[in-house]
């Protein structure tokens, strides 16, 4: 085989990957169940030539999520959270909505596939980021302290996971999500009037 060559097949390979990971990540954001043979058709591969690549489902669908994931941190990385920490957790949740509603279709086909720690770790920073935020309003007296700082994180999670469900079932138009999202999660982490000051 050639030095041309050479490159040429892993450049082709390559090509091959990245049909078949974001095949994944559309097939499985649709149906979380979809099959392997159902992936490699939207491919455009043989299912051969998917096990060639990725030898089982879990880890196409690790690929797929993984992939997901750094799309999105890509975008949520570019997001401006400067500035008043609530005005930057509205931004950010604009922009959010949307990748959750990928992810949590995701994370449907990762369950019984993938580690719970592995699933864990790959969702570290969206959490972190939202934590910050949420902290970060609590310093600047805005946001409760009343409750743990977990539990706030996993609210804005349920949240963005149901406007998700809810876009997806067509109760919620896609125009409407981000601003029901912001109004929803800011009731929910504002002060209250009666909280003291000295929690802040």
């Amino acid at each position: 085989m050639s030095a041309e060559t050479r490159p040429r097949r892993r450049a082709d390979a390559e090509r091959s990957i990245t049909r078949i990971v974001s095949a994944a990540r559309t097939s499985l954001s649709e149906d979380p169940d979809a099959t392997i043979d159902a992936i490699a058709a939207a491919a455009g591969v043989g299912r051969m030539t998917l096990y060639g690549h990725f030898r089982t489902r879990a880890e196409l669908v690790e690929a797929a999520l993984v992939d997901a994931l750094r799309a999105g941190e890509e975008t949520l990385s570019a997001v401006d959270l400067s500035g008043a920490a609530r005005d930057a957790l509205g931004r950010l949740l604009a922009s959010s909505w949307a990748l959750v509603a990928e992810s949590a279709a995701l994370l449907a086909a990762a369950q019984g596939v993938l580690p719970a720690g592995r699933i864990r770790d790959l969702h570290a920073n969206p959490g972190e980021r939202i934590e910050e935020l949420i902290r970060r309003g609590q310093r600047e007296g805005v946001f409760r302290t009343d409750l743990p700082i977990g539990w706030l994180v996993n609210v804005v999670h349920y949240v963005l996971h149901g406007a998700a469900e809810e876009n997806r079932a067509g109760r919620i138009r896609t125009d409407d999500v981000a601003a029901v999202v912001t109004t929803t999660v800011r009731g929910l982490l504002d002060r209250r009037p009666e909280e003291p000051p000295e929690a802040r």
